[in-house]
């Protein structure tokens, strides 16, 4: 006889409501989940960690200059195939793919804008357009932007994110590195400042030309800066590399960049220095 006998469960079979993709964002640091609308309202910065996601040219220009005093130049500036680049996809075909994604011609937004009532030249890199490298377009419109700066006597800002020179355009991209770095050559002989902002990620032929000769180099929190990457470093050196190296903190302890300055607090960054800058000039 069975004094006690096992309840009997029935198996309810619940399927996990559809939630719509592209609603949320996982911080990499905290590992938080972040509404993908609140993201996008704070600069893609995270409320809480202050991690800084990447920002479009487009966002970034909107955050750092005086409302309606952006104009765009060299709109029709567009990358060509001159070394008739073949391989999983051709170079034609990249830009076709990533100028339907992004809406941009190429991976930089340049022209002229008034930044605290202060006129500049600007140019800001995207790194959603082919990790922001640097072709010949690239380099022709910082260039163009930065002889801007020395025809009407102003500042030159540029804001660096890239994974450095575009393969597909081999020697071609290289040559930006010489081209961009001689403009900027220029314009300091001509007394004018150059502000240099780092973003992550900002690396190879970028930071080895124009971003890193800026008269005042400022830098967002935790950005990875440097030449080479990490694991090539370590297997050429055969060496063990320091904590956070190639960090924006890493850099910033060992001299090679001013300020680390939080994306939301860029732009009366910039203000100051200009008013001082523009100060200056008048006394």
């Amino acid at each position: 006889m069975t004094l006690f006998s096992k309840p009997k469960y029935s198996t309810v079979s619940v399927k996990k409501k559809d939630i719509p993709k592209g609603l949320w964002t996982k911080c990499p640091v905290s590992g938080e989940i972040v509404y993908n609308k609140e993201l996008e309202n704070n600069w893609m910065v995270v409320p809480k960690s202050k991690y800084h996601f990447p920002l479009s040219a487009a966002r970034r220009i909107e955050l750092l200059v005086d409302e309606g005093t952006f104009q765009e130049y060299d709109v029709d500036l567009v990358s060509v195939d001159p070394l008739k680049f073949t391989g999983v996809a051709s170079y034609t075909d990249k830009i076709e793919q990533y100028t339907k994604k992004t809406g941009m011609k190429d991976a930089v937004l340049s022209g002229m804008a008034e930044i605290g009532g202060c006129s500049v030249s600007l140019a800001v890199m995207d790194f959603s357009f082919l990790g922001a490298s640097m072709g010949s377009v690239v380099g022709e419109k910082i260039t163009r932007a930065i002889e801007r700066a020395e025809e009407r006597k102003v500042p030159i800002i540029i804001v660096s994110a890239s994974g450095g020179a575009r393969m597909y355009e081999g020697i071609l991209s290289l040559m930006q590195m010489a081209k961009t770095s001689a403009a900027l050559a220029r314009v300091s002989k001509a007394g004018l400042p150059y502000i240099s902002i780092l973003t992550n990620p900002t690396m190879a032929g970028v930071m080895a030309s124009f971003a890193s000769l800026g008269d005042i180099i400022l830098a967002e929190p935790g950005a990875l800066i440097g030449f080479a990457g990490r694991r090539v470093i370590k297997e050429a050196t055969q060496q063990d590399l320091p904590e956070g190296f190639q960090t924006a903190e890493f850099l910033m302890e060992h001299g090679l960049i001013d300020q680390i300055v939080p994306r939301l607090e860029m732009r009366e960054r910039l203000i100051t220095f200009l008013s001082a800058l523009y100060k200056k000039e008048a006394s």
